[in-house]
Formats: structure tokens, sequence, C-alpha cells
């Protein structure tokens, strides 16, 4: 694999989410599989009642187009691509089932928490036994700037599925405006790129452009006005497969840095929950934090700029630290 097939794949992806998305926005709209509104959300956000969701399967099957591809010109890595084929389908299938309930129901609520948290468990655990059979030694976290390996033993596999299951739970809750989840991700998949270009690992940056390509094509869509809506399926997805590239980079301290506004996004809605059990008050307007910013003033376009700009500095601090 070199950096002209891995560009190569970028372009494929993208062209075939922006060819998909018309298609699939029609056949939603057919089958009515609209996004149902929180009633306890913001009120500017009625009107986007019935906007199709489940979007997230036309960037997800580019991926998986891509990946495959990727096998037929980079065949001797291919226990990579079929590692990144499993995390995509893996935790899009619990995203999808929890969209398919939402659509049918027609109500904001989905796979119990409790159910969904078992699959990604479990799928996390099964990532967790693939990479066995990659690496000799998986059971570290890279610790810069000293230089140090705190190897976990067993222990790693408690932490994989921490941050697999935590982080893909951290973008679903970020995916709540317009083009927020997409943009923001297509910045810090970016500089796993570029992280993963450093380190050599080819793989793993063709992986991450095609991502990058993939959403790209689906922030033309859903931009606001929103003509789509990634849902769960895209979401959920999306956050298991940024936390398995930092496992595999062992860049995990970085995606502290890079990841930041889904940590904060997750914090926000903890800090809420139990303030209010506390006192019966509320610290934010409204959680997750984009509503908070929403509400303040800020409007959904203004909020997803200043995320977006959060993210580009805090996804620097995160590139120095993953190279140091």
């Amino acid at each position: 694999m070199n950096i002209s097939i891995a560009l190569l794949l970028l372009l494929l992806t993208f062209s075939i989410t922006i060819m998909i998305l018309p298609r699939l926005i029609k056949y939603l709209h057919k089958l009515k599989f609209g996004q149902a509104i929180r009633e306890e959300g913001p009120e500017s956000h009625a009107i986007k009642k019935g906007t199709p969701t489940m979007g997230g399967i036309s960037f997800l099957l580019a991926i998986i187009i891509a990946l495959i591809v990727a096998i037929l010109v980079d065949f001797n890595n291919l226990k990579y691509y079929l590692l990144f084929i499993y995390t995509t389908l893996s935790f899009a299938i619990i995203g999808y089932i929890d969209d398919m309930l939402i659509v049918v129901k027609k109500k904001n609520d989905g796979l119990s928490p409790k159910k969904k948290l078992m699959l990604q468990i479990l799928f996390s655990t099964i990532f967790y036994i693939l990479l066995i059979f990659i690496y000799d030694n998986i059971n570290y976290i890279y610790i810069p700037f000293i230089d140090y390996n705190l190897n976990l033993s067993i222990l790693y596999l408690i932490f994989v599925v921490f941050w697999q299951t935590g982080f893909s739970n951290a973008v679903n809750l970020t995916d709540g405006l317009d083009g927020l989840a997409s943009s923001v991700t297509i910045i810090t998949t970016s500089t796993f790129a570029l992280l993963a270009y450093k380190e050599n690992n080819m793989p793993v940056f063709a992986f991450c452009l095609a991502i990058v390509g993939a959403l790209l094509g689906f922030l033309l869509f859903n931009k606001k006005p929103a003509k789509i809506f990634m849902g769960d399926t895209g979401s959920l997805a999306l956050g298991g497969i940024l936390a398995g590239i930092s496992i595999i980079l062992h860049k995990e301290i970085a995606f502290l840095f890079i990841g930041l506004i889904y940590i904060l996004e997750t914090l926000s809605v903890i800090i809420q929950v139990i303030y209010f059990k506390k006192t019966g008050k509320r610290i934010f307007k409204m959680s997750p934090l984009h509503h908070h910013f929403e509400l303040s003033g800020y409007g959904e376009v203004k909020t997803v700029y200043l995320f977006v700009f959060i993210t580009i500095i805090s996804s620097i601090i995160g590139y120095i630290i993953g190279v140091s």
C-alpha cells in the first residue's frame, strides 16, 4: 500500500457515498424512516422530525468496499483489513438495530441501554481477541514523553472494552446537530491518518483516508439543513472505529486530546445527571454540551463551527503528543 493508492481510496469512498446518498434518501423517505425527535430537546429541532436517518449505511458501505479493494491490492496486510471490516460492521450492527427500533416505534428510544452495553462488551472483547492474532504484545498503553509502555497484562482487555464502548457512545452523543459529528470526525480521523503515516502503518493510514473520504461525501448532505442523519448506525460505528484505531496505533493518550469534543459531550451528560439528582437543578441549559451552546445564543451553525475549531486545536495537541 502506498500513498497514491490510499488517496485513491479516499476518492473512491467519497464518490461512492455521494452516489448512494440521493437514492438512499429517496428510499428512506418512501419507507418513512424518519428521525424521531426528543420531546425534551430544543424546540428548534422540531422541524427536523421526519428527516431520514440511518444515513451511516452510505458511508459505511463505501468504507467496506474500499477495504475490499485494499485487500485486492495489498493482500499481504489481509489481517489488518479484516480487522477493520470487523470493527466497522460490529458496532454498525448495534447502531442498525437501535435505529430500526426507533423508526419502527416512532420514538427516540431504541435498543435498551443494558442490551446495547452487552453487545458493545461482546464486540469489544472479540476485537481484543482478534488483536492478539495480529500483535505479539498488545497489552500495554504507551506513555508519551517518557517513552514508557505501561503493561496491563490481561487487564488490558478491560481497558479495550471500556475504551471502545465509551467512545462509541461518546460519538453517538456528539451526533446531535446538523454536520457536527461528521465534521468533527473528519478532523479526528485525519489526525489519526497523519499519525499512522508517521508510524509507517500504511493499512491504518489507508483505512483513515477511506473514512475521511466517505465522511466528506456524507457531510455534503448532512450539513445544515441536513437532508439525512447518520443515525446510531453511523455514530456508534465511528466511535468504535476511532477507539480501535487508537488502540492499534497505541495512541490512547493522544486520543484523549484528539477526541476531546467526544469526551466533553459525554462528561456534560454525566455531570448534568449527577448534579440534577443531588440538587434538582441543572448546570447546563441542556445536555449534551452542544445543546447548551445552541441554547446560549450560538445557534446550531455557530456551535458546529466552534466545536470544529476546538477539535482542530485539540487534534494538533494530540498529534504532537502522538509523535512524542
